[in-house]
């Protein structure tokens, strides 16, 4: 059998995304039941949030540091952690650690555009993980660790696209691999499923808890 490490932080045998028709069967009921609100930020983890506000969904290896890094960018309204991307309804953690539901571990970003642009926002999304490493980041191994952003305006759209390809041109040039990041919008990759309430700004609450942050250290590109 595999160790308690390799089913939460992965294991070879993992890096092969599982075909829908094969995927844990999940539930009708949702994994978070009782939202709490964020313990940094004080606002609502599931909305609603002020008129204007939009959600970016970041997807950079295992989501409690993902979700640390955003809450503490100003403009952002909230954050939040949950499964994306599979086909497993309402997926537990455990479920998702076993590379049987196809989502991957994301960040639910909420933010005023007028206070940060989805530019800067994906300027930390490229710089804080390494987008060419496949089903993996660092030592977490596995597809529920894959590179993703899944956007749900065309801004986002536009900005997630230009943002890539001139993040790759800098990557190529230093003989990085191409970028691997999953890039589709939010209603193509599926809902996002809210993780249970111990993930949710989990290294606030364990400000000594894990952390993968396996960046290039490949800076990005000032704007032409």
């Amino acid at each position: 059998m595999n160790s308690i490490f390799d089913a939460l932080f992965g294991s070879s045998g993992k890096t092969t995304m599982v075909a829908p028709e094969d995927t844990l069967p999940g539930r009708e009921s949702p994994v978070l039941r009782t939202p709490r609100p964020h313990t940094v930020l004080g606002t609502s983890i599931t909305g609603p949030w002020p008129e204007g506000t939009r959600v970016l969904y970041l997807a950079m290896g295992c989501f409690w540091g993902a979700e640390e890094i955003y809450w503490q960018v100003p403009g952002v309204v909230s954050t939040a952690v949950g499964y994306m991307g599979g086909t497993t309804p309402n997926p537990t953690y455990e479920e998702a650690c076993t590379a049987r539901t196809g989502h991957t571990e994301t960040a639910l970003v909420a933010y005023d555009p007028a206070k940060v642009s989805e530019e800067e926002l994906l300027k930390i999304f490229w710089e804080r993980h390494d987008p060419t490493q496949g089903y993996r980041q660092g030592n977490d191994v596995g597809t529920q660790y894959r590179s993703a952003v899944y956007w749900t305006t065309p801004e986002q759209e536009k900005a997630v696209r230009a943002t890539a390809e001139r993040y790759g041109e800098v990557l190529a040039a230093k003989g990085y691999d191409p970028i691997t990041t999953d890039m589709r919008p939010a209603s193509e990759a599926g809902p996002f499923y809210y993780a249970e309430n111990y993930h949710q700004q989990y290294l606030d609450k364990n400000p000594h808890g894990y952390r993968c942050h396996a960046t290039t250290g490949v800076p990005f590109p000032d704007a032409a």
